[in-house]
């Protein structure tokens, strides 16, 4: 029996109950049209075309997922079921071609399962079907290629649209990881990191070039012993979030800070190596805990640190070298400094983040010559000798202003109850107040009224995409301005020393001479 007929076997009965009179009655009346209205709209739900010529649209024909970590769930994807015609259709069914091997799910309109049977749709209306994926383990270490088609029958017509991911098995660490052996991690596979990885004290963890290790939401690194991340131009060793769909259209996650938490370096993690690294998009990237500077605690060379929701680079009382480096973009601050010897050399430190806008006003390098403890509860300062910050051929810029005074801007230097507090800057780009302060030399002065010029700084015409290399300053007409801030203005003896940028791009293959930062202006790209 169909609803209609139920609803009629229904008002008879309430009519025999209540041995109600038509003639003499008047309230029965708004229940009557209730159920005449009802019966009607039922008689609507069978009121659609069998015309065979009248087809679905979609608003894709191939639904592609990108790669999927096999055990763990893709995220959703979506599409659009449209009716283009004049009257409604009945879609007789939806379903999954080969459900039990492709690992596709389904929901329609708001309903999951496998198929769907008579889902009507109106005249000029649409509907959503939504799709997830759970890809079983492959056994190769290449992504492996898996498809379905979702069907729809219409009118004794099948239509179909194509879903398609790419499966890939990974390393896949859960419940918290202790590397409590020297180790070696290699290329074959990526490495998919829940909740945490522990290197204990005393222990080598190598990563070996290409290497790609994905951290899922919170996971953090904890760095009692040593790693030792060696990456080549072509093959680097990356570390990013998991996230391999996009949050917009337009707009992948990996271009969003705060994926994963960050690399915690305890007090006894000492010699960790960085070589053609990249991190990213993370909340907290590098954080070096009170050590000493007897032994080094990090050399980092031809790498890349960037887009981090908080802090890019802490250290406390630590001995650190870097190279031929970009770190740019923060929530906070990108380079803090808190006691210790530090030289960086041909770095590039930057930070114009948009899709995190604020930065709480947290200057690109901040100095100091204390650390932060707590004394019985309470947080205070204590006295730690900064003995040494050196800065040669380095870019420092970002999108606060160069400040009304010196050593402001886009630099915080704090000094301590006037403790050791030493610093130098040759030969580097800096956003400040100009100033004759001793530890400048050969500095380059970067203002509002003489900036510095790059190819992409993450507009959104540029869909959040940066690239610090720097390109030729113009002026309104599009006129090269013959005062550049960066290009040509290194320290030569220092460039000889690194006669590659960060990309293996030669500095001296150019009449200026060798650029300021971690990359080479190249003509061509202009």
């Amino acid at each position: 029996m169909d609803a209609g007929s139920e609803i009629k076997q229904l008002f008879l009965r309430y009519l025999d109950m209540r041995r109600i009179d038509f003639r003499h009655s008047t309230f029965i009346l708004p229940f009557f049209l209730l159920a005449t209205f009802l019966i009607g709209c039922n008689d609507l739900n069978n009121d659609f075309s069998t015309n065979p010529n009248y087809r679905l649209t979609f608003s894709v024909d191939t639904l592609s997922f990108d790669t999927v970590f096999t055990t763990i769930g893709s995220a959703t994807r979506e599409f659009m079921v449209y009716n283009p015609h004049p009257e409604p259709l009945n879609i007789q069914s939806i379903q999954l071609a080969g459900p039990s091997k492709s690992g596709f799910r389904i929901n329609v309109d708001g309903r999951s399962g496998e198929t769907f049977t008579d889902i009507r749709i109106e005249d000029k209306d649409s509907l959503y079907v939504l799709v997830e994926v759970t890809v079983d383990p492959t056994g190769n270490n290449e992504p492996l290629l898996i498809e379905d088609h979702l069907q729809f029958t219409t009118n004794g017509t099948t239509q179909s649209v194509l879903l398609r991911a790419f499966g890939q098995d990974v390393n896949l660490m859960k419940g918290g990881t202790t590397i409590s052996e020297d180790t070696v991690w290699t290329a074959e596979r990526p490495y998919l990191i829940y909740d945490s990885v522990v290197v204990a004290k005393g222990v080598t963890l190598e990563i070996e070039k290409g290497s790609a290790i994905h951290m899922h939401d919170k996971a953090r690194w904890v760095i009692h012993g040593t790693i030792k991340a060696k990456g080549t131009p072509e093959e680097p060793v990356l570390f990013r979030g998991d996230r391999l769909d996009n949050l917009l259209s337009g707009l992948p996650y990996d271009r969003v800070p705060g994926q994963w938490d960050g690399i915690y370096f305890k007090p006894e993690s000492y010699n960790n190596v960085m070589d053609h690294v990249i991190i990213r998009n993370g909340e907290t990237a590098l954080r070096f805990y009170e050590s000493s500077t007897e032994e080094s605690k990090l050399k980092i060379n031809n790498s890349q640190v960037t887009n981090f929701s908080s802090n890019l680079l802490y250290a406390e009382n630590c001995r650190i070298e870097a190279m031929n480096t970009e770190f740019t973009n923060a929530g906070g601050g990108v380079i803090s400094l808190h006691g210790g010897e530090y030289h960086f050399i041909h770095c590039t430190f930057a930070n114009y983040l948009k899709i995190q806008p604020g930065r709480n006003g947290s200057p690109v390098i901040r100095l100091y010559n204390y650390l932060y403890t707590l004394n019985g509860g309470e947080i205070i300062k204590k006295s730690q000798p900064l003995q040494k910050a050196t800065f040669d051929n380095c870019l420092i810029d970002g999108s606060l202003s160069e400040g009304t005074e010196p050593l402001k801007g886009e630099m915080s230097i704090d000094n301590f109850e006037n403790g050791e507090l030493n610093y130098l800057f040759n030969h580097c780009a800096v956003k400040t107040m100009k100033t004759d302060n001793a530890g400048f030399t050969n500095v380059q002065f970067i203002s509002k009224d003489r900036p510095v010029s790059y190819i992409m700084i993450g507009d959104n015409s540029n869909d959040y995409i940066y690239d610090y290399r720097p390109s030729l300053t113009v002026d309104k007409e599009g006129n090269p301005q013959p005062d550049q801030v960066v290009i040509g203005k290194a320290d030569r003896k220092i460039s000889e020393l690194y006669p590659t940028d960060r990309l293996g791009i030669n500095r001296f293959s150019n009449d200026e001479g060798p650029d300021i930062g971690a990359y080479e202006h190249l003509p061509e790209r202009e």
